[in-house]
């Protein structure tokens, strides 16, 4: 397993298309400049030992320099060394709806992002549990096996549009059976299924898959996201919304009373997700009260150090930047690899 020690280093590196876009400004006014002055042309052979390239060839050195020495001190890291952990935990599958009446902006900034946004939060609040992710719409498929590592968890989590889903419809009953047959076999854990959907063009089956996912000691809870009241489908990267064959504008509309009686039959709770945070608490709060039970997890305790490398190849940039001269050196006059001369 790969990770860095100290990952907030890495943010440095948002500060090189900066430095980039600094010198290449740089560059061109530079260029203005001396155009300024008269022809580049006639410029150049009036001064033959200045090399165009040889600045740019010194810069991008420094610049991959500062890269590296980002992600040096972020301190890279490789696992060596694999344990199997007992911890008190539960196991929690979040099926997410990611249907194009998901991207309506009822909830903002829309039904979908808000979603996301409470999922990432929810792992943050998770400690010691697994946690496993099913997106639907026409299908479900698993896009997270259940597991312990949250992180790998976030970074699906960004990836989820609806665009991973061709087919268009809701169907819920087809996510929670898939959740259920994707808990581990473990036996005593306290297991359960989040269910965030708005609930339109609800394919069947779900009260029923709710209802035998229960009998096997699985809680089912639903978040209802948007509200009843409705809102248009805006179709993305345009400023039109998506409409009917008649040339409609199609509003879509949280269906509540459904998710309710799914909550019910699952044995769980029903929250609407709303522009509050009063959903994040209420399913933090169910989820604290299951039972508890050892967890096994397969966790990395010890890593060594990979920075040596790094620290190598920063050394060899840094020299190469400082053999290479800004004008022609005199030892090397017949060699033209950084001159203007054919």
């Amino acid at each position: 397993m790969f990770r860095f020690e100290e990952p907030a280093y890495l943010y440095l590196l948002l500060l090189l298309p900066f430095l980039a876009a600094f010198y290449l400004y740089s560059n061109y006014r530079r260029r203005r400049n001396i155009r300024r002055f008269g022809d580049p042309e006639l410029l150049a052979q009036l001064m033959p030992d200045v090399s165009k390239y040889r600045p740019d060839v010194k810069f991008w050195l420094i610049f991959a320099a500062i890269g590296l020495f980002s992600v040096l001190l972020a301190r890279p890291q490789f696992g060596s060394k694999q344990e199997t952990v007992k911890r008190k935990g539960v196991e929690v599958i979040i099926a997410l709806d990611i249907s194009n009446s998901m991207l309506a902006q009822d909830v903002q900034p829309s039904r979908l992002e808000k979603a996301k946004r409470l999922v990432s939060r929810l792992v943050d609040e998770l400690d010691n549990d697994k946690v496993g992710m099913i997106v639907f719409a026409g299908d479900a498929f698993t896009q997270l096996p259940i597991t312990s590592d949250y992180i790998s968890a976030k970074m699906f989590l960004e990836s989820i549009s609806p665009s991973l889903i061709s087919k268009q419809g809701t169907a819920i009953g087809e996510a929670i059976n898939l959740a259920t047959r994707s808990f581990t076999p473990q036996e005593g854990v306290g297991r359960a299924i989040i269910v965030i959907t708005d609930g339109e063009n609800h394919e069947g089956g779900a009260v029923e898959a709710a209802k035998a996912a229960a009998e096997k000691g699985i809680q089912v809870s639903v978040l209802g996201v948007g509200m009843p009241e409705g809102a248009p489908i805006p179709i993305e990267g345009t400023n039109d919304y998506r409409r009917d064959r008649e040339g409609n504008v199609i509003v879509t509309r949280l269906n509540e009373a459904m998710c309710q009686e799914i909550a019910k039959d699952g044995k769980g709770i029903y929250v609407r997700v709303d522009n509050s945070n009063s959903a994040q608490k209420a399913i933090n709060q169910e989820i604290s009260k299951m039972a508890k039970s050892d967890v096994e997890s397969k966790i990395y305790t010890d890593f060594n150090e990979q920075f040596q490398a790094i620290a190598w190849i920063i050394l060899l940039l840094l020299l190469a930047e400082m053999l290479i001269l800004d004008r022609k050196n005199p030892l090397f006059k017949n060699v033209h690899l950084f001159s203007n001369k054919k």
